[in-house]
């Protein structure tokens, strides 16, 4: 299996990408990668790495679209980027999946007009693994498609649901979508009209979700437009950094906290694992052709090796081959209750 990782991608490339990718070949000997930046700058980070050297292939990509820039001016002008390069080599099938830390709007562009789309999706969408407390839930869209129709939200269920039974090996996933209120009759016209839709829709739709239970593990995917699900989630990293912030402030405050912070060291530790995004990895782009994991844009060497993890997931479980079949059902099913 051949994992394309974007070398130049996020603020600590080419560093992190590289030492991202000696880890995860040193805990998945079946992977093979190709790493495409600025070779030299690569050469750098891979001194100690002969170990697994001879599984990674360098691929000189010269250009980097930078998260300053248009992302679909730097898809079309830049056709020596890793981003460019990297999808046309998912798409050509001389790599199984691609990841990258770098701009989110390069990879969105890369993803629709670089290496394509499932066969009846109408808009990839970006869905990262969340924690609730018992394990996670999937938040999609997460900023890939910020203005949404209901027929997109109610799709985003279906490729949700995929990922979760593919992916995660939940038997039933538990869709439901975020509004601001439980009741049925509750939300934006979006909303109101995107609801009947999915309670229709051939996947277990348990109704309205409100953000603050979205810890509380009675959804398993849960559906918004991208608008609201980027502040969902960027609500969510902000008070995750705030709580570890504070609560380290608070016990080192006095003699007697800290004594009480050393006992709860191991509690404070699984905790920090808990609320770490690095994790997961990252967020794939659901409805893209092929596996594509877009890792946050500040990750360590940690999350580029759970990024390259979950892209190996989504390959091995045939993430995108379900997902076709799963939209393949749906057509069917509408076709089948207009000729009625």
């Amino acid at each position: 299996m051949r994992i394309f990782v974007d070398a130049m991608g996020g603020d600590l490339a080419p560093q992190a990408p590289v030492e991202g990718t000696v880890e995860a070949l040193r805990r998945n000997p079946e992977l093979t990668v190709t790493l495409a930046g600025i070779v030299p700058e690569i050469e750098k980070y891979l001194a100690g790495a002969d170990d697994v050297r001879s599984r990674i292939t360098l691929l000189d990509a010269p250009e980097v679209i930078t998260n300053h820039e248009s992302p679909v001016m730097g898809v079309r002008k830049k056709t020596k980027s890793a981003t460019v390069l990297g999808m046309l080599a998912v798409r050509d099938k001389e790599a199984d999946g691609f990841v990258s830390a770098g701009s989110t709007g390069a990879v969105l562009a890369g993803g629709m007009f670089r290496l394509g789309r499932i066969p009846g999706v109408e808009r990839p969408a970006l869905a990262p693994l969340m924690p609730n407390g018992k394990g996670y839930f999937l938040l999609i869209d997460c900023g890939a498609n910020v203005d949404c129709k209901p027929e997109y939200l109610t799709q985003f269920g279906v490729m949700g649901d995929a990922y979760m039974r593919g992916v995660m090996g939940i038997e039933k996933p538990r869709v439901g979508i975020i509004n601001i209120g439980a009741e049925d009759e509750k939300g934006n016209a979006l909303v109101k009209d995107a609801f009947p839709m999915m309670a229709e829709a051939p996947y277990h739709f348990v109704g309205s979700v409100e953000a603050r239970d979205l810890f509380s593990d009675i959804a398993d995917v849960c559906v918004a437009d991208g608008f609201a699900g980027n502040l969902v989630l960027k609500t969510m990293e902000g008070v995750a950094m705030f709580m570890l912030k504070t609560m380290k402030q608070e016990l080192m405050a006095d003699t007697r906290s800290k004594i009480g912070a050393a006992l709860a060291k191991p509690a404070l530790r699984r905790l920090k694992h808990t609320l770490d995004y690095t994790e997961v990895g990252g967020a794939p782009l659901l409805g893209a052709a092929k596996p594509v994991i877009k890792a946050h844009g500040s990750s360590h060497a940690k999350g580029i090796k759970n990024a390259i993890r979950q892209a190996k997931l989504c390959v091995a479980n045939d993430l995108c081959g379900t997902m076709e079949k799963a939209l393949g059902e749906v057509a069917a099913q509408k076709e089948e209750e207009a000729d009625a």
